[in-house]
């Protein structure tokens, strides 16, 4: 069985703000610096094999601790870059609701399915990051792996992974702190997702690292 712990990067300017920030290459924050410092702390611990992140500079930072405190290399995998959220990039919600009313309820709707205007679906980035998981389960069996990558992409790979509509992600999942970690095991068959079963099993949601089992 392979352990994943899935981390979002630290706090942004941009989610300090509450805009949302896709593929835009948004700096952390002094305050999100810190919380790449806790992940980095409970690396320590976690006898990781690898350390997986996206490029996007957020994610880099992110991981950069855990690297140093393992002596592992952060590993950049460009599927595991955050939706493209399109006209919708660096807007508020309030913006979107006064820009874009339509486009704003479609997405309230099915967040999935539906994207803002330029942007990608969610269930896209679905399909270009699963691959991803299946492929670190082939090079590392039994193995423990960091993924550091962000909010909407982690919320909505779980929802796959865990056999629930994507399209309930945000209500299902509405909050994702910053360098907090999901621990989740591979432990079936690729063919039970076909079935609608679960590929997963769960050993913890959103704990801040402090707090996260080794």
């Amino acid at each position: 069985m392979t352990t994943f712990f899935l981390a979002r990067h630290g706090e942004t300017v941009w989610h300090a703000e509450h805009r949302y920030a896709g593929n835009s290459d948004v700096p952390l924050t002094r305050h999100g610096l810190g919380q790449a410092a806790a992940l980095g702390a409970w690396a320590v611990g976690a006898q990781l094999d690898a350390i997986v992140a996206s490029p996007l500079s957020r994610a880099q930072r992110s991981a950069a601790p855990a690297a140093e405190t393992t002596g592992l290399p952060v590993r950049n995998e460009a599927r595991l870059v955050e939706i493209d959220f399109g006209d919708a990039e660096g807007l508020t919600p309030d913006e979107l609701v006064e820009q874009y009313p339509e486009e704003w309820a479609a997405f309230c709707e099915a967040p999935a399915s539906n994207p803002f205007p330029g942007g990608e679906t969610g269930r896209a980035g679905i399909e270009r990051a699963l691959p991803v998981f299946d492929e670190l389960v082939e090079e590392f069996p039994d193995g423990r792996v960091l993924i550091v990558a962000h909010a909407t992409l982690i919320r909505l790979l779980f929802c796959e992974l865990a056999g629930m509509d994507p399209d309930g992600y945000r209500d299902l999942l509405p909050v994702l702190g910053n360098c907090n970690v999901t621990t989740i095991v591979y432990p079936w068959a690729t063919e039970s997702r076909a079935a609608h079963h679960p590929r997963i099993r769960l050993l913890g949601y959103d704990v801040p690292p402090w707090h996260a089992g080794v």
